[in-house]
């Protein structure tokens, strides 16, 4: 498979694809989307996977958390975004509680996302604790993204939105957690907040690709949350993100433009009529 430059947005990325990035030292990317029109442009764009986050009950439904984000919701915003992307790679995040109870638990989530959403991978949060449940998903044929670090679920636990990894116990803990996802057969992990010395130690140790968020340069590949990406909320974006574009702010202003035209009598005109 080619995947040089010229050639990298008209091939359709698949499990093997990530691995083969490692190997070449070239640097993955991955964004996330929840929605037809944004799974567009991100495969339009030559993105190589496509994350249906459970971060969309942040910055598309409007919680406080990941926490309510249920499997049903998942499954909505993950066929959507299947609907508009056809050649990046889908991941499709887990939810809260939606796996972590029994292997038998976790494969029935995993069914409902790949057979009604229409992901090709599923992301599941968490290190040794649910290395068993990783190996059972992977052995029935499916590729699952590992996520160590901070692990937005396990918010509470973790006192907060920190980052990980800072002293001797929390690195070994987070070396551990990964090793034993990569050994339960995970195609790549995740990187969350974490150190950026453990960051590049970790992406040199592991076989398999690491994707950082919050966790340096040093990663074999980097994902960002679109809204971050793109401006489309009127918060600032973490400190570790960059705002590429401020849409929300064009949003507004295309919006208030329309608003003013229609009370104006200007919108709609003899050209606009069916």
């Amino acid at each position: 498979m080619s995947i040089d430059k010229a050639a990298a947005r008209d091939v359709k990325r698949r499990v093997h694809y990530f691995s083969t990035l490692k190997q070449r030292q070239q640097k993955i990317v991955v964004v996330t989307a929840y929605d037809y029109p944004t799974a567009l442009a991100a495969d339009a764009a030559g993105a190589d996977a496509i994350l249906v986050g459970d971060s969309l009950g942040m910055v598309a439904l409007g919680f406080d958390s990941t926490i309510p984000v249920t499997v049903d919701m998942m499954v909505h915003h993950t066929a959507a975004v299947r609907r508009g992307s056809k050649l990046a790679f889908l991941i499709a995040d887990l939810p809260f509680l939606s796996y972590k109870t029994s292997s038998a638990q976790a494969m029935e989530t995993v069914a409902r996302l790949m057979q009604e959403g229409g992901a090709e991978a599923v992301k599941m949060e968490g290190g040794q604790e649910i290395a068993d449940i990783v190996r059972r998903v992977v052995d029935a044929g499916v590729p699952v993204m590992g996520h160590v670090g901070l692990t937005p679920q396990s918010v509470h636990k973790l006192g907060g939105y920190r980052v990980q990894g800072r002293s001797d116990d929390s690195a070994e803990t987070i070396r551990r957690d990964a090793l034993s996802l990569q050994e339960a057969g995970v195609f790549s992990i995740v990187l969350e907040a974490i150190d950026p010395t453990l960051a590049k130690q970790l992406s040199e140790e592991l076989t398999v690709p690491t994707i950082g968020i919050g966790a340096s340069r040093h990663c074999d590949g980097q994902v960002l949350v679109i809204s971050d990406l793109a401006g489309m909320l009127p918060a600032s974006p973490p400190k570790f993100a960059k705002q590429y574009a401020n849409l929300h702010e064009q949003m507004t202003q295309a919006i208030r433009t329309y608003a003013q035209e229609v009370r104006e009598a200007e919108f709609p005109t003899d050209r606009n009529e069916y």
